[in-house]
């Protein structure tokens, strides 16, 4: 019998080989290539798709609705579901609380190998949770944890965090690349052949990726991201992979005291605080997911006291905003290069989206003239380099969202067909929005 070869693994990087290397070819690193095994298993026989038989669409309420919104209805029976995010941002507090609200119905199993049992218990405490159902461990050994999963046979696992975690037979420390993708590969194999839904908790890295290789986003069926700044309550849950949903839906959640609170309107919080003719202040409905939100965009403009204008941002890409300044110089004629520049998205939500050029444009221009928007309008579309306004996708969901906050005007390209109550003023280009914003008609 041909005898199976081994593949090599590097530690840093994840790169494979079929030969053992003094020095990675990947990454450079030295001595970090480790032997795995080679591949191997049954092999499976294709299948007509009529045959198949058992496939279901059942979801399982995590008991937080926003989370349930964000995983496309509710936890799927075999999922793995990656959850990332900044240290402190809310991950385990939110796991936690999935785990008493489940418990409920069904054993749960939590395992940290980041708190003792102790420091788990106060947690639980802090957040009003109990239950004999919801089975707490503090353990960072595989090995031993492998009989724990076959007495308990629990309906949800949570692993806090898989960075931690490592087998004892692999020689590299828990975190490294073949540790993570050993325990990635174990309870992906867990869930599929049991039905149990898992969570696996992922730190990030200086980068904002999940540290470790990618090859732990492409195994798992959900990733999902706690966004948010400490210095504020909100936090933000979005769908970055999901296989039984759509992605870049979010939950809104307010960090109290008490844990995580569910924010069911997040328009209502993230413009409730937005000063009334104030200049530089714009309202945007944003698209998040399949979900509109109400976010307010502030630009502050002044005359440069140093050698170089400053730049700085808040929750959009400065190069957009850049681009958008030589714009409005360009085409609107206003002498935008030799000012300060800073642009914030108030609530410590972050904007990706094209359609955020317009109210982005608009504040900027509000600013340098000190004059203030109408307090009643919304700004939506995108704006490109020869100063024309593009359209946007799902503008009736956006605009049912503003008019529902009862604001009652919206500026919007002018090749937009949209069905709304709301007044709809359709320009074509940057020189349009001036005009009719800042004349003395409009």
């Amino acid at each position: 019998m041909k005898k199976e070869k081994n593949n090599f693994l590097c530690q840093e990087c994840g790169y494979k080989s079929i030969k053992w290397l003094g020095q990675c070819s990947s990454c450079g690193a030295w001595n970090s290539m480790v032997a795995s095994d080679g591949p191997g298993g049954p092999i499976s026989q294709p299948k007509s798709i009529n045959e198949i038989t058992g496939a279901r669409e059942e979801r399982l309420p995590s008991s937080i609705g926003e989370l349930d919104r964000v995983l496309g209805g509710g936890l799927v029976p075999g999922s793995l579901i990656l959850v990332g995010g900044d240290p402190g941002i809310g991950k385990s507090t939110l796991l936690l609380q999935v785990a008493g609200g489940m418990a409920a119905d069904s054993p749960v199993l939590y395992v940290s190998g980041e708190e003792s049992l102790g420091q788990l218990k106060m947690r639980a405490q802090r957040l009003h949770i109990n239950g004999s159902s919801l089975q707490v461990l503090a353990l960072t050994d595989l090995g031993a944890l492998e009989g724990i999963l076959e007495d308990l046979k629990p309906q949800l696992i949570i692993i806090d965090s898989i960075q931690t975690m490592s087998f004892p037979h692999i020689e590299s420390i828990p975190g490294s690349v073949s540790q993570i993708r050993e325990v990635g590969s174990y309870f992906l194999n867990y869930s599929k052949n049991r039905d149990v839904p898992v969570f696996l908790v992922g730190h990030v890295t200086k980068d904002g990726n999940l540290a470790g290789p990618k090859i732990l986003e492409h195994l798992v069926d959900c990733v999902l991201y706690f966004e948010g700044d400490q210095h504020y309550s909100y936090r933000i849950l979005r769908s970055i992979k999901n296989r039984f949903g759509s992605v870049n839906d979010v939950g809104v959640f307010q960090m109290e005291s008490g844990g995580l609170k569910e924010v069911p309107n997040p328009s209502s919080i993230f413009i409730e605080e937005r000063p009334r003719q104030a200049p530089g202040s714009a309202v945007f409905p944003s698209m998040e997911g399949s979900r509109p939100i109400l976010v307010e965009v502030q630009a502050l403009l002044s005359p440069t006291t140093f050698g170089q204008p400053q730049r700085m941002t808040a929750g959009v890409d400065h190069r957009r905003v850049s681009m958008l300044m030589a714009v409005l110089e360009k085409r609107a004629g206003m002498a935008t290069g030799w000012q300060d520049v800073y642009l914030n998205i108030a609530g410590g939500i972050r904007l990706t989206e094209p359609a955020a050029d317009l109210p982005m444009l608009g504040a900027m221009a509000s600013s340098f003239l000190e004059k203030p928007l109408p307090d009643d309008l919304i700004l939506c579309g995108e704006v490109g380099l020869t100063g024309e306004l593009r359209s946007v996708p799902r503008l009736d969901e956006r605009l049912r969202e503003a008019e529902k906050m009862g604001l009652t005007r919206a500026l919007l390209p002018a090749r937009t067909r949209v069905e709304t109550g709301m007044e709809v003023v359709p320009l074509d280009s940057v020189q349009e929005l001036i005009q009719y914003l800042f004349s003395d008609e409009g």
